[in-house]
């Protein structure tokens, strides 16, 4: 596990990670737009922190969000801040390198702000669980900084590289070739260069 995603430094944070979230507050919403749940189905969202993904679902009319949902983080501490949740949501503190999910147990299944954080061979295993616990037809949401200028990729690369554990989570990367690995197929993509985090958007189809 690299510096930038182990757990003890989520721990650290986590009592001031709310002053930020903000900055994810979009990228968020427009990934829970393009995972549009229904009511009648299951939301998994990995490295789920402090709950802004559930938090936003739950804030919206039981119509208009999941029956079911479970939030995976490593951290202990990001997930004592998630807060109460709807009846039939619940939190697990888990390495999302193993989630503790059936195959196929997931109709929709989101992960903001994670695989920035991983090397490559970490990244395909996260995104192998990923497709392993989405049932054929299912989708994935996947939220990580980037931006289409090639400038400002440089320079959150290399701020990235220079102090990992202070700005290692702007570490930009374009997250669809790694799902086309993993058998999951880019169907919508939204680039959100302003007001926030630069940040790519993508929903996916399990195959």
């Amino acid at each position: 596990m690299s510096r930038r995603d182990a757990p003890w430094i989520w721990d650290a944070n986590a009592s001031h990670y709310a002053r930020q979230e903000s900055l994810e507050g979009r990228a968020v919403e427009t990934a829970v737009r393009l995972a549009a749940p229904a009511p009648g189905e299951h939301l998994v969202d990995v490295a789920t922190g402090t709950g802004i993904v559930l938090r936003t679902l739950a804030g919206r009319p039981p119509a208009d969000r999941p029956r079911s949902a479970i939030g995976v983080d490593a951290s202990r501490r990001m997930l004592a801040q998630v807060g109460t949740l709807p009846t039939g949501w619940e939190l697990r503190q888990a390495d999302a390198r193993a989630l503790p999910l059936d195959d196929a147990s997931a109709d929709v299944v989101t992960c903001t702000y994670l695989l920035h954080l991983l090397s490559a061979e970490d990244r395909a295993t996260v995104v192998a669980e990923i497709r392993r616990i989405l049932k054929v037809g299912g989708r994935v949401v996947v939220a990580t900084p980037w931006s289409p200028r090639l400038a400002v990729r440089a320079v959150l690369t290399t701020a990235a590289f220079v102090a990992p554990a202070k700005v290692g989570g702007l570490a930009p990367l374009d997250p669809t070739d790694d799902l086309r690995a993993a058998g999951l197929e880019p169907r919508a993509r939204v680039v959100l260069p302003r007001r926030g985090y630069p940040t790519v958007v993508v929903l996916a189809d399990a195959q």
